[in-house]
């Protein structure tokens, strides 16, 4: 699942989660936990010279080095295992993320979640209080930028625009039931 900030995708995320007893993905990254983090719940912390040896080793879906600094990625094996274990896994990520996780695993649900429209999503970021006027600003510049990014034939399945959350999440759990009918069929 991906979306720009503030468009309310974790929300849906933990929703489904909660409907189909889904699993939330872990993600790797060599920045430090912040405050209450614990490792292997919320990341798992590696130092930069182990994320570098697992995205050698191919251990990602998906990966990227985040302003050039901390490494974020997808390990490949717990998904797998998960998946193999027929447990519908989340993963929150971005654009760049998705076309990875897409050339890796062509059959994967990929969902974008789109404001209804930019002054909803502004006014979603001044709601959540945890940004100044400019970071506002980057990030609908971001988003912009991430809605052109999504739009390239084939890397979604669907998309989603959160106007109501409850509608949002019924398109959302729509599509994965209908993908785990079709799995399920063959």
């Amino acid at each position: 699942m991906s979306g720009p900030s503030g468009v309310g995708k974790t929300t849906i995320a933990r929703r489904v989660q909660s409907a189909v007893e889904g699993v939330f993905s872990v993600s790797a990254t060599t920045r430090s936990p912040g405050p209450g983090e614990v490792d292997g719940r919320d990341y798992h912390f590696v130092s930069s010279e182990a994320f570098d040896e697992l995205q050698r080793n191919g251990a990602f879906l998906e990966s990227a080095r985040v302003f050039g600094r901390d490494g974020y990625g997808t390990l490949r094996a717990p998904v797998e295992a998960q998946l193999d274990e027929g447990k519908v896994v989340l993963l929150d990520i971005d654009v760049q993320g998705a076309a990875q996780v897409r050339s890796a695993m062509p059959d994967a649900c990929m969902l974008f979640v789109l404001p209804p429209d930019e002054s909803t999503l502004r006014q979603r970021l001044e709601d959540r209080g945890r940004d100044a006027h400019e970071a506002i600003e980057r990030r609908l510049a971001e988003a912009r930028r991430e809605l052109e990014a999504a739009r390239v034939p084939g890397l979604y399945d669907r998309f989603i625009v959160n106007d109501d959350l409850d509608e949002a999440t019924e398109a959302a759990l729509a599509e994965i039931r209908g993908r785990r009918t079709q799995r399920a069929a063959t």
